[in-house]
């Protein structure tokens, strides 16, 4: 759609704006007037779907984590909520879509730093209630971003810690590189054109950067935020034996944590089709957002399937051993979801199933290479679910944009009114790739460059992690008044895990099973240098 000057200025200075930037019509279609309201509930209840999503996140980080560690780790999904909506109000908004307004002649006229960053509506000072729309459904995904975190450093981090990297990446870091790339303004938005400013508006590399829904903002943002604090933080006691070599330290329910993940898959689809911000109008909302729900659940599922035959297969070369793992497909329907979310809008539906068929090995390839080389703990894998298949949807993007579907979203070319660039896998110039190169890089660097130091910080004036005693015991025992299953008392030597999870699951089984369970746990721990009673004692 071509956002015109009269349009812009509408969006701006009377009507919400959102993710995508579509103005919220006015028009008469059908003898009904007030498209707005009903446009308007649909953003809202894709808000809605989105903040469903932080129940998700709960219960998966729930099922992650170990027993002993359960209450923890719900408590700061709730507060993600909470303390996020708190820095969305104080600065999130103003710094993402605190753009300037038109002059009495319709011109825009900015500084170079409100190409980098808004400025206005602090507090919500001078915003129009018009906007809370917009306010609310860009709220919700701030607090996804930071949510992320929280998984990568899980059963280790302190409480006054995930507080103030909550608040910095929720008031700064997030809603800059949402600026950056969904603001008319933003220096990578596609959205902009000479409407904005008489004297600065050109397209980064002619092309502006196709990103629907929030690879960059959202999961890069999340995703390297997790490398540092993970990084920085240190892993888990017990991760890494003297040599280096991982060892097991698998969450204590694989029902929570996929119970997480359909929730987390149907919340996506407020995140997706919702960013269309519309659903009725002249322009075509309702056929994009059809057309994001299908290649959105396309995308999970090759996700999901790709990654449970490539751990098999991994497995059995590996190993001997065919191992068909859930919570590994769990977490390769989510890169799905994570691989689709910058192209949905762009891409056909045969594209959406090779984007999710991809996005499973990158996020496996990129867990592998997370644990084994650079010896980072992360017990949800969120850096290689968010920022490995964010990577790749951001490529996938600049590859198979469509021409006629980019051209739905935004429009002609703002300039010369005829095609925008493509996708170079459709028979585009290579133009939106560089573009998307140049974000990944920024939005990386932006990132590393700002989360890294203030982790730094809070370790180094002993704010970051816990006392290796409390480690040990439990989290929820140390800090939160006893464990989340009080049934099940602690037994001696195990940390505060529930005898439930400490005894056999068959106390009947042959001694034939039990042997073949004892080979197969010992070719798994030679991989390791282990043996296979370290195995199962850790697991």
């Amino acid at each position: 759609m071509a956002v015109s000057a009269e349009n812009l200025a509408a969006m701006y200075n009377n009507l919400a704006t959102g993710v995508s930037g579509f103005p919220e019509e006015t028009i008469h279609i059908g003898g009904i007037e007030g498209y707005t309201d009903i446009n308007a509930g649909w953003t809202l209840q894709s808000g809605y779907l989105v903040f469903f999503m932080q129940i998700g996140f709960a219960m998966l980080c729930a099922g992650a984590v170990r027993a002993k560690n359960a209450k923890n780790i719900i408590l700061l999904n709730l507060l993600d909520a909470c303390f996020g909506s708190v820095a969305w109000y104080l600065t999130g908004w103003a710094f993402a879509y605190g753009d300037p307004t038109a002059n009495e002649d319709g011109v825009y006229t900015f500084s170079a730093s409100q190409a980098f960053i808004g400025n206005r509506y602090f507090v919500q000072n001078g915003l129009a209630r018009t906007s809370y729309v917009s306010w609310f459904f860009q709220f919700t995904f701030a607090a996804t971003a930071a949510t992320i975190v929280s998984g990568a450093v899980a059963e280790r981090c302190r409480f006054e810690a995930y507080m103030m990297y909550e608040f910095m990446l929720v008031m700064f870091v997030y809603p800059v590189v949402a600026h950056w790339v969904w603001s008319p303004f933003g220096w990578a938005s596609a959205l902009r054109s000479p409407a904005t400013s008489k004297t600065s508006w050109t397209l980064l590399a002619n092309s502006g950067v196709y990103d629907f829904a929030g690879d960059g903002p959202v999961h890069m943002v999340g995703g390297f935020a997790s490398l540092a604090g993970a990084w920085v933080l240190g892993p888990r006691l017990g991760r890494f034996d003297a040599s280096g070599n991982p060892i097991p330290m698998p969450g204590h329910s694989a029902a929570l944590n996929v119970l997480g993940v359909f929730f987390l898959w149907f919340g996506w689809y407020g995140f997706n089709p919702g960013s269309t911000n519309a659903i009725v109008g002249a322009t075509g909302f309702s056929k994009v957002a059809a057309a994001v729900a299908v290649n959105t659940t396309l995308g999970a599922a090759l996700g999901a399937i790709s990654t449970l035959f490539t751990v098999m297969l991994h497995t059995y070369f590996t190993t001997g051993v065919v191992v068909w793992d859930l919570v590994i497909a769990g977490n390769g329907a989510l890169a799905g979801l994570v691989g689709i979310t910058g192209p949905c809008a762009f891409v056909q539906t045969w594209a959406a199933i090779i984007i999710g068929m991809i996005a499973g090995p990158v996020m496996y390839a990129a867990s592998l290479i997370n644990l084994h080389l650079l010896k980072v703990d992360d017990p949800l894998d969120a850096i290689a679910v968010h920022a490995g298949a964010g990577i790749w949807g951001l490529i996938a993007s600049a590859a198979f944009a469509d021409q006629g579907m980019v051209e739905e979203v935004y429009g002609t070319h703002p300039v010369t009114d005829g095609p925008r660039n493509y996708g170079f896998i459709m028979g585009g110039n290579g133009a939106v790739l560089g573009a998307h190169l140049l974000f990944i890089l920024a939005v990386t660097g932006w990132t590393l460059g700002l989360m890294t130091p203030f982790f730094m910080l809070i370790k180094r004036v002993g704010l970051f992690r816990v006392p290796p005693e409390w480690e040990v015991q439990g989290l929820d025992v140390s800090l939160h008044a006893g464990s989340a299953y009080p049934h099940d008392l602690p037994g001696p030597g195990k940390g505060g895990e529930p005898k439930a999870y400490q005894q056999h699951a068959n106390p009947l089984a042959d001694a034939e099973l039990d042997a073949r369970v004892e080979a197969a746990m010992a070719r798994l721990a030679g991989r390791n240098g282990a043996g296979a009673g370290d195995v199962t004692k850790q697991a």
